[in-house]
């Protein structure tokens, strides 16, 4: 089984993201990860083995952004490493995903994505919602606000999904 935190407030998101993981890690420890908006964009921090591990990342006290994710992972697909840690992001670094469950046609989308020019740096088949995500919302020529929900919209209907406690 793995874990999920989310935080969205005031203060500085991390923290309580990683306190947060230490609270569901025997849920999960072959790796841990957190994903927050910063100013310059989404940071992703992530390592494998205990979330304890996450203190020691470079630049990881840097991090100032009020809203992020964090999961802590079994693993399901992938063995377990840095790579296959979530979150995972799109090609664009423009999504950022936590997931829990397992993505049972992954080797279609994947070969689908593959087949439009997107790269994966994992093994996981949770890379492929953020990527499946950023297909649909660049595909998309309406701009209002919208758009990113349809994107999420379509590419979840394209998942053949097994969920995981």
């Amino acid at each position: 089984m793995c874990g999920i935190v989310g935080y969205i407030g005031n203060k500085k998101a991390s923290p309580i993201l990683i306190n947060g993981l230490l609270r569901l890690e025997y849920r999960g420890y072959d790796s841990a990860g957190i994903s927050t908006l910063e100013k310059s964009g989404i940071s992703i921090m992530k390592d494998k083995g205990r979330v304890k591990n996450l203190y020691n990342l470079p630049g990881i006290d840097d991090l100032e952004g009020t809203i992020g994710i964090a999961h802590t992972r079994w693993a399901t697909h992938g063995k377990p490493s840095k790579e296959n840690a979530h979150p995972h992001m799109d090609n664009s670094k423009t999504f950022s995903v936590v997931h829990n469950g397992i993505i049972e046609n992954y080797n279609e989308l994947r070969e689908f994505l593959t087949n439009n020019g997107y790269t994966f740096y994992s093994n996981t088949d949770t890379e492929i919602i953020p990527n499946l995500v950023h297909y649909y919302y660049s595909k998309d020529t309406n701009n209002d606000e919208l758009k990113f929900l349809r994107a999420v919209k379509n590419a979840c209907s394209q998942l053949s999904r097994k969920f995981c406690n």
